[in-house]
């Protein structure tokens, strides 16, 4: 009885390897009987070793998986097993308008080139029960029913409803308080440039058409005619000379390095303290002398190739610069409102739509 027991332990050991190491084809319905126009779901399941090589038959959609019996769809997948096995998938749709009792036959695959075949399945086709007697007594098709109303999808649209409301009253706040700032305007202005040596020829020649050489008033002349020259000196040289003394003037225009006509402006300077100061009577022909060696003296130290116009660049205070800066914020938080208003309505609009 021992070596018996041990032989049957030892047969079971050997089989049950056997199956775990073995091909196993199963195919499964999950309804074995609709109605006409319904759909059932066929399952072929292979066990097979994890590496082994699988082939499933061609099935195509939308062809005749039996006479009467069409194919609708295929999906496929995979699950691990026990013993290093794997369990490969398909899963059929089928649906069937012919009422009848359908033989499915056996599923044919081939593992590592060796066809194994599943069992044989039926499907029963029926159609629903119609009164014959009463042809005329029918129902009328219902109604479509309206969906009920559920707040959790309508409450994120009504928040962003809100959330555009306060964005467009927000947006006419901003532009009521771009309306009060007023902007400040900086144009620049571009005028004619006179140069130095041609405002002081402008008021020489005033000089002359005012025959003040030859006039009773010498001081009045010789003031004119040196402050004249002082402006040319302040700025054509740069120093001040209207605050300065005639020999401050020579000794600055001698430190600049320009010796031009220096005794001859030396001379009509002193001519002109004599004549204001003094109350000096010049010598016939002095007066003409003088207003020409200050001709010559422009002539000759004028700067050429100086520009003849002048860009002026409004200064604007603290305040108007504030303003400026204010009116910029407020311009770019209303181009950022106005585009986020506009994304959020078609946003809101979509989901709307959908839900309708």
């Amino acid at each position: 009885m021992k070596k018996i027991l041990t032989i049957i332990s030892f047969l079971t050991l050997i089989l049950a390897q056997s199956r775990a190491q073995g091909v196993f084809v199963e195919q499964k319905i999950d309804s074995i009987g609709i109605f006409i126009g319904q759909q059932a779901h066929v399952t072929v399941t292979v066990t097979a070793d994890e590496n082994a090589q699988v082939a499933f038959p061609d099935w195509k959609p939308r062809t005749f998986l039996v006479p009467g019996v069409e194919l609708l769809a295929v999906e496929i997948d995979s699950a691990k097993a026990d013993n290093g096995q794997k369990s490969r998938l398909r899963r059929l749709t089928i649906t069937s308008f012919d009422e009848n009792l359908y033989a499915l036959p056996p599923v044919e695959v081939k593992v590592d080139g060796k066809p194994y075949k599943s069992e044989q399945l039926a499907l029963k086709v029926v159609t629903m029960d119609v009164d014959t007697l009463h042809p005329n007594e029918f129902f009328p098709p219902k109604d479509v029913q309206d969906n009920p109303f559920l707040w959790s999808e309508w409450s994120g649209l009504l928040w962003l409803s809100l959330l555009i409301v306060a964005l467009c009253a927000l947006g006419v706040w901003l532009q009521l308080r771009l309306k009060t700032n007023k902007p400040i305007i900086t144009s620049i202005r571009i005028i004619k440039k006179i140069l130095p040596h041609q405002r002081a020829m402008k008021a020489i020649e005033e000089i002359k058409a005012e025959h003040m050489t030859a006039s009773d008033d010498p001081k009045e002349y010789y003031t004119r005619l040196t402050d004249t020259l002082r402006q040319y000196i302040n700025e054509r040289f740069g120093f001040n000379a209207m605050e300065m003394t005639t020999s401050e003037i020579i000794d600055n225009l001698q430190k600049s390095g320009d010796q031009t006509m220096i005794g001859e402006l030396k001379d009509l300077f002193e001519t002109a303290d004599l004549v204001k100061f003094a109350k000096y009577s010049t010598l016939i022909g002095e007066n003409d002398l003088n207003l020409v060696n200050a001709i010559n003296f422009i002539d000759q130290t004028k700067l050429e190739g100086q520009p003849t116009e002048e860009r002026i660049v409004p200064q604007l205070s603290d305040d108007d610069k504030k303003t400026q800066q204010n009116r910029m914020v407020i311009k770019t938080l209303l181009g950022i409102i106005a585009v986020a208003v506009v994304v959020l309505t078609i946003y809101v609009i979509y989901q709307v739509v959908q839900l309708l």
